[in-house]
């Protein structure tokens, strides 16, 4: 009996589960998949279930159901490269002949006092939860502030704009521009959103300090009712204690095939990778597309091709509200109705695929 133990069933390990549990795979091939939750999780739309406008259970998605795939829940405390073995938190362990490591990322707070003891944050669905009870619980004319504008800070703070318009809304990024990794004529679009539904933009902020109820910008305090981080990431705790190469935010440095170097039966997907194109959704699935093809070569002993394409996304979507939004595909770039109308039915499509 061989076995593949994939960690993490967020969009690249099912991606991997998907293309690997075709007709084709041995009797003696067993897949295992380990995550805490009993559902997959839809990250990319956590915000609207902090807003309070998505309940969760149209973020669930259930695992595949197929006789060769287990599922074990549970908390992983370390992976053991050199013994091939996975050890949980309540002392099970798990062993593998390979590996795929998916297990998401975590919040990065660049070292700022107070910054992850005093913020709530959206990158777990339990944190998510508690970021809308959070929420919920401001009082009207009470201020809620989002720390970073990026893509998840913009969404977050548009959609709780539409959803509590009795709450004063602020976001506080480091950049002169929200979506500054976008083309400005997305910043500018989702600025003069932004300013038509009242929310207050600060750019060029550098946030010194948290305390409870204050944000630090500048030295300066601001005062907040509730403070939602989404100002960073870094790779999850397990791959940032392995004993490898990483990268400036910890994420393992991989060979050509996304495998780690010095054990090439581990390979890794999503924000645990360290890959020449932005972590995101589509980055773990263009990713798993080809893990499951080498790991497919990898069960039936075949060679590896001389190389594999190069990484390459195919757009962006981003929503303001459930009305707006803005898109980059390309050379072009799409705002208003439209672009939200696109999102929303490559969501559906999605959520009808996997389910």
């Amino acid at each position: 009996m061989k076995r593949l133990v994939i960690l993490g069933g967020g969009y690249g390990g099912l991606r991997i589960i998907e293309r690997v549990l075709s007709p084709d795979l041995p009797d003696d091939v067993f897949i295992t998949l380990v995550d805490r939750m009993p559902f997959h999780g839809l990250k990319t739309e956590y915000y609207a279930l902090a807003a309070g406008t998505t309940p969760e259970s149209h973020l669930r998605v259930n695992f595949p159901n197929d006789p060769r795939l287990t599922v074990k829940y549970g908390e992983v405390s370390e992976v053991d490269l050199d013994e091939q073995v996975v050890n949980f938190a309540n002392g099970d362990a798990l062993s593998y002949d390979w590996l795929v490591i998916g297990l998401g990322c975590e919040d990065r707070y660049h070292d700022i006092p107070g910054a992850e003891q005093f913020t709530c944050s959206i990158q777990s669905m339990g944190a998510t939860r508690n970021t809308y009870m959070a929420i919920n619980n401001v009082n009207p004319y009470g201020t809620v502030t989002v720390v970073g504008g990026g893509l998840s800070g913009v969404e977050m703070a548009a959609e709780l704009r539409e959803s509590r318009p009795d709450l004063n809304v602020r976001i506080i990024d480091r950049g002169p521009s929200i979506l500054s990794p976008f083309p400005k004529k997305l910043q500018e679009y989702a600025s003069q959103w932004f300013i038509e539904h009242e929310v207050q933009l600060v750019s060029m902020a550098c946030v010194t300090g948290i305390e409870p109820g204050v944000v630090y910008n500048h030295n300066q305090p601001v005062q907040s009712d509730v403070i939602v981080w989404t100002a960073g990431i870094q790779a999850n705790r397990i791959i940032r204690s392995l004993p490898i190469e990483t990268d400036n935010i910890g994420r393992a440095k991989l060979n050509q095939y996304h495998q780690i170097p010095t054990h090439t039966n581990v390979y890794v997907v999503g924000d645990c990778a360290s890959t020449i194109i932005a972590p995101s959704a589509q980055t773990a699935e263009i990713q798993g597309d080809q893990i499951a093809m080498m790991l497919k070569k990898d069960i039936k002993g075949e060679e590896y091709p001389a190389s594999l394409p190069a990484l390459k996304h195919k757009g962006f979507l981003g929503s303001l509200g459930k009305k707006e939004g803005f898109a980059s595909m390309g050379k072009m770039s799409l705002v208003g109705q439209m672009a939200r109308v696109i999102k929303s039915g490559q969501l559906w499509m999605y959520k009808k695929h996997m389910g």
